[in-house]
């Protein structure tokens, strides 16, 4: 799922094209997409868009007389931007919507076939608070403000900061590099942090999603990001199982559950134990290792 510094980069692109721009007509061609009906989508066309901004990991189409477009990715769902002197088309197979303006079109897309990724109709600033998960904004935060919302709540660190009523814009991809620049186990409970932990684990957060953000926005060079993943080259860990740590050189292991995995260096963050996969350790039972050295 695109993260904070994507959605980032996503609000940026789509600011320097649309903002000014009538948006011609909303192309819905997926029905499960557009979850609204009320505002009617024609409500939205000939308006001009007046902003772009990020609520958390939803992007929002501000329009005239307070309409608004809110777009939520959602794990597969990605953007592309077609110019209108483009003659290439994106695929159709994918495409979910179209926003056309004048200056081109964004087209929304979804990968396979679950159908996750949305489009909502607002009309008033006000009915936009059912999308507000109300997670802290860590960018504009104080440390103080940091610690009470990690600690408001008793969780494993890796819950805590993926969850979008603690923390705004933060995923699985990037939680894994914070753990890991902290120096934290993703298991640790929140009540159980000293003061010295959570000192470490805000810098460790901010200066995260500010590099990543940084680095990505370099190498776009003012081009629409059409590529968005979770994985990049320079992670320390996330999707880097089994690879040397860049710190310690150990391989980097993993926690997978569902979809979904932890990625973490047992050396640097847990002391050099192994914490438990949830389907490997229990088939190994007295055969799982305890510790890298095991390992």
């Amino acid at each position: 799922m695109p993260e904070l510094p994507d959605v980032t980069l996503y609000v940026e692109a789509l600011d320097a094209r649309v903002v000014g721009q009538p948006l011609l007509e909303c192309v819905i061609l997926s029905p499960f997409v557009l979850r609204s009906f009320d505002p009617p989508l024609s409500s939205v066309a000939g308006r001009i868009v007046r902003g772009v901004q990020r609520m958390g990991k939803r992007i929002v189409l501000e329009l005239d007389d307070e309409h608004f477009i809110v777009i939520h990715l959602m794990i597969a769902g990605r953007l592309r931007w077609t110019p209108a002197t483009s003659r290439k088309r994106a695929p159709t197979k994918f495409t979910l919507a179209e926003l056309r303006f004048p200056n081109g079109t964004v087209v929304f897309t979804e990968a396979g076939s679950q159908r996750r990724a949305s489009i909502h109709l607002v009309n008033g600033r006000e009915n936009l608070a059912p999308f507000e998960r109300g997670g802290l904004e860590v960018l504009d935060a104080s440390e103080a403000e940091f610690a009470e919302r990690l600690r408001s709540e008793n969780h494993t660190m890796k819950r805590a900061l993926t969850d979008p009523r603690l923390f705004s814009g933060i995923g699985n991809t990037y939680s894994d590099e914070i753990l890991h620049r902290a120096r934290l186990s993703p298991m640790k409970l929140t009540s159980r942090l000293s003061e010295d932990e959570v000192t470490r684990l805000f810098p460790a957060t901010v200066a995260t999603l500010v590099d990543w953000t940084t680095r990505l926005r370099e190498e776009l060079q003012g081009e629409f990001p059409d590529k968005v993943t979770a994985f990049h080259e320079g992670m320390a860990v996330h999707g880097r199982y089994n690879q040397p740590c860049p710190d310690c050189g150990a391989p980097v292991q993993r926690i997978r559950y569902k979809s979904n995995e932890t990625n973490y260096c047992a050396r640097c963050q847990t002391e050099g134990r192994l914490l438990a996969d949830r389907g490997l350790s229990r088939l190994l039972k007295e055969d799982w290792p305890r510790s890298l050295d095991e390992l």
